[in-house]
C-alpha cells in the first residue's frame, strides 16, 4: 500500500498513508515526538472499546428516582454510578492528554523546517500519520458519545446525589473520585456535543496564539493540505481502489472531517468562506456519495460548526 500526497494540484506518492494500517515508522528526527505520542494512541483503542461498551446504570437511577424513600435503592444507584464516573474521568483525563499530544505535532509539522506544508507531509510521514489517528480517534469518540445519552445522565445522577450527601453531611464513597472542581471541569467537557473534537479544536487555537512568531499560515496550510489529500483518495476510483477495507474509507472520511473542523476553528475567515483553501463543495460531496447511515454523524460534526456562522450572518 502506498503513500499520497498533494503536490502542484495533483497527488502524488509518498505523503499520507492510504491505509490506517500501514506502518510509517520515524526517521531519526521525528522519533522523539513520535514516540511520546505514540505512547497516548497506544491507550486509544482501549478508550474507544470502553466508550463503545458503556450501558450506563439508567435502570438503578429510575428505581432510586422513582422510589425516593426506599435507601436499598438509593445505594445500589449510587454503587452503580460511582465506577461509571471514574470511567468518564478517564475519558476526560485521556482528552487532556490527547491535546498535549497534538500541540507536539502541530509544533513538528507547522515548523520553520520545510518551506510549505506538503514537503512536512512527505518528509514527516510518521507524524502525519499520528496526526490522522488522533483525528480519527476524536470523531470516532465523538460519534459514540452523541449516541450515548447515559453518559450525561449518569454524571448528573452523580452531581445531584454528591450535593445532597454533603447538604446532609452523609460520607461518600466516590467523592475522592472527582472532586467538585474537577466534577465542573468534566460536565462542561461532555455537555459538548462533540467534547472530544471540542477539546482538540481548543488545543489547536491556543496552538495558534502561543506561537505568534509563527504564520497561521502554517497551520491552516497543513490542515488545508490534509483535507485535500483525503478528498482526492476518496473521490478519485484509482486510488480508492487501493484501499484494502471500507475501514480505511471511514479513517480517511474522519481525517478528513477532523482537519476542516480545526482549520475553520483558527482560520480568520473559516473554512466555509470563499477564500478558504479547503475545497468545501467536494468534500461534502465526497460525504453525502457515502452510504448515509455511515456519515451521519460526521455531517452532524459539520452542522455544529455551520449553524453558529449562520446565525452569526443573520444578526
Amino acid at each position: 500500500m502506498q503513500h499520497f500526497c498533494v503536490g502542484g494540484g495533483k497527488i502524488k506518492q509518498n505523503c499520507l498513508p492510504a491505509d490506517k494500517h500501514l506502518p510509517a515508522p520515524p526517521t531519526e528526527a521525528e522519533r522523539e515526538i513520535w514516540e511520546e505520542v505514540d505512547v497516548v494512541l497506544k491507550d486509544a483503542k482501549a478508550i474507544l472499546d470502553e466508550l463503545q461498551a458503556y450501558k450506563g446504570a439508567g435502570p438503578d437511577i429510575r428505581e432510586a428516582i422513582q422510589n425516593p424513600n426506599d435507601e436499598a435503592l438509593q445505594e445500589k444507584a449510587w454503587a452503580a454510578v460511582v465506577p461509571l464516573v471514574g470511567k468518564l474521568k478517564k475519558f476526560y483525563e485521556f482528552s487532556q492528554r490527547l491535546e498535549a499530544a497534538l500541540h507536539s505535532l502541530l509544533g513538528a509539522l507547522t515548523s520553520e523546517t520545510y518551506s510549505d506544508p506538503t514537503q512536512h507531509l512527505e518528509r514527516e510521514q510518521a507524524l502525519a500519520k499520528q496526526f490522522a489517528e488522533i483525528l480519527h480517534f476524536t470523531l470516532r469518540f465523538d460519534e459514540l458519545k452523541m449516541t450515548n445519552p447515559a453518559i450525561q445522565n449518569d454524571f448528573s445522577y452523580y452531581r445531584r446525589t454528591l450535593s445532597r450527601m454533603r447538604i446532609n453531611n452523609v460520607p461518600a464513597e466516590g467523592e475522592n473520585e472527582v472532586n467538585n472542581e474537577l466534577a465542573n471541569r468534566i460536565s462542561l467537557f461532555y455537555a459538548d456535543a462533540t467534547p472530544m473534537l471540542k477539546t482538540l479544536s481548543d488545543g489547536t487555537t491556543k496552538f495558534v496564539s502561543e506561537n505568534k512568531n509563527l504564520p497561521i499560515e502554517n497551520t491552516t496550510d497543513c490542515l488545508s493540505t490534509m483535507a485535500s489529500v483525503c478528498k482526492v483518495m476518496l473521490e478519485t476510483p484509482e486510488y480508492r481502489s487501493r484501499f484494502t477495507s471500507e475501514d480505511t474509507v471511514s479513517f480517511c472520511l474522519r481525517v478528513m472531517v477532523g482537519v476542516i473542523i480545526l482549520y475553520d476553528y483558527v482560520h480568520p475567515v473559516g473554512a466555509f468562506a470563499k477564500s478558504s483553501k479547503i475545497d468545501m463543495k467536494g468534500c461534502i460531496k465526497v460525504l453525502k456519495d457515502q452510504p448515509p447511515n455511515s456519515v451521519e454523524g460526521l455531517l452532524n460534526a459539520l452542522r455544529s460548526v455551520l449553524v453558529p456562522i449562520i446565525k452569526k450572518n443573520k444578526k
